[in-house]
């Protein structure tokens, strides 16, 4: 049997805070919990946000914290090949449609809709409204001529296809702490035809990280709750790309005061911070259960 391979993967557009680092120390201790190989991946496809002081920074934030990796570090942003190589495959299954519908546009057909039904239009997990598939029917020859013209605003999923491709029930394995597992039916539909690929970046999360669990041979995937309606989507992809599930567990996530998870765009205190103010790795192992 091979090693079990858990993974850490965050991205450098600001700096870590505690919620990273529970992650982190989290995966680190399942890999030892279950004798396996604990990498660092660097998830950095968003390359106008994503800066390399940040990349440093992670990388001296979980050294800090006393955490070890295997070298190399896989860093998205030098892979571009292998997520067009993924969406290609998706394309010539007939599983993705170019959307040329800006968000005003989108917004504006939903709002129509909503008027004339007299009925709130359905969200996915979310919150963002579904895609009211205005592109999905499109004839190939007017899509294609849009595409000569430019490139089309997105590629989506469609649903309708992938049912056919990946008939159901898509199921994976969900595991816990203490090793008991369960099977869990995925629910793709609830997202809708979502984005696989935008115009201004060759691939999307999704996209990037299926292909990059499936490259590095990554068995246990184990990340916040926030990202659990997100595993259906990715049990998908796999599905209709025929690459391995791998096993899911969903921790629960560190709150601020007010009641909010902890991110990056709430200006949510760093591990850098912390440090400056005197706190010791021993410290926020011991704070964070570890």
């Amino acid at each position: 049997m091979t090693k079990p391979v858990f993974r850490f993967a965050p991205s450098p557009n600001g700096r870590l805070h505690l919620g990273h680092a529970y992650s982190a120390l989290l995966n680190a201790d399942f890999a030892r919990r279950f004798d396996g190989r604990f990498l660092l991946r660097i998830e950095d496809i968003d390359i106008t946000r994503c800066r390399p002081e940040f990349e440093a920074a992670i990388y001296d934030d979980l050294a800090w914290l006393g955490l070890r990796w295997e070298e190399p570090v896989r860093r998205q942003s030098d892979h571009f090949a292998d997520y067009r190589a993924a969406f290609q495959r998706l394309k010539g299954r007939g599983a993705v449609y170019p959307c040329f519908c800006t968000r005003r546009d989108i917004a504006e057909t939903i709002a129509c809709r909503e008027a004339e039904s007299g009925e709130t239009w359905p969200r996915d997990p979310d919150g963002a409204p579904l895609y009211p598939g205005t592109c999905r029917a499109m004839p190939a020859g007017e899509a294609g001529r849009r595409i000569a013209a430019g490139a089309p605003h997105a590629w989506r999923l469609d649903g309708a296809a992938s049912d056919r491709l990946a008939p159901g029930p898509l199921r994976f394995r969900r595991f816990e702490r203490d090793g008991r597992e369960d099977a869990v039916t995925a629910q793709p539909r609830r997202w809708g035809d979502a984005v696989i690929v935008r115009k201004e970046i060759p691939t999307s999360y999704h996209l990037s990280v299926v292909v990059d669990d499936a490259l590095q041979g990554i068995t246990h995937v184990v990340r916040g709750q926030d990202l659990e309606a997100a595993t259906d989507l990715h049990v998908l992809l796999q599905s209709l790309l025929d690459l391995p599930t791998p096993r899911y567990h969903h921790h629960g996530l560190l709150l601020d005061p007010e009641g909010d998870k902890l991110a990056k765009s709430r200006r949510s205190k760093s591990l850098a911070e912390l440090r400056e103010e005197g706190a010791t790795p021993e410290a926020i192992r011991r704070r964070l259960g570890f």
